[in-house]
């Protein structure tokens, strides 16, 4: 089965940290194109950070840049999203997404995880 599957969410105070994980099954990651989305109640899902295949450039919304950090596991076939110095406009659900740069679009979304960053 061809799917991605994400964990790590949870609640956490701010100034916190927590790690995101993305686990494809049945295709191998290291070539697509990566990115983590998040949705906040009422508002547009925006893009929090990209990673090309192989890895070869990394990036990141301003928003988060110096805070979130992209990474992949090839031997895992994963890719994570460390967060740290969480803020409470952080709050969101997370979703990961492939794309095999073929221009046909995402070709595979992740459920989603919820992060809520809250005292």
């Amino acid at each position: 089965q061809l799917q991605l599957v994400e964990s790590g969410g949870g609640l956490v105070q701010p100034g916190g940290s927590l790690r995101l994980s993305c686990a494809a099954s049945g295709f191998n990651l290291d070539y697509y194109l990566i990115a983590w989305f998040r949705q906040a109640p009422g508002k547009e899902r925006e893009g929090v950070s990209c990673s090309t295949n192989h890895n070869y450039y990394l990036s990141y919304a301003d928003s988060v840049k110096g805070r979130f950090t992209i990474s992949r596991d090839n031997a895992k076939n994963t890719v994570s999203l460390q967060m740290n110095s969480l803020k409470p406009e952080d709050t969101a659900v997370y979703y990961c997404a492939a794309d095999a740069a073929d221009g046909s679009g995402w070709d595979y979304w992740g459920q989603g995880t919820q992060v809520t960053v809250s005292s």
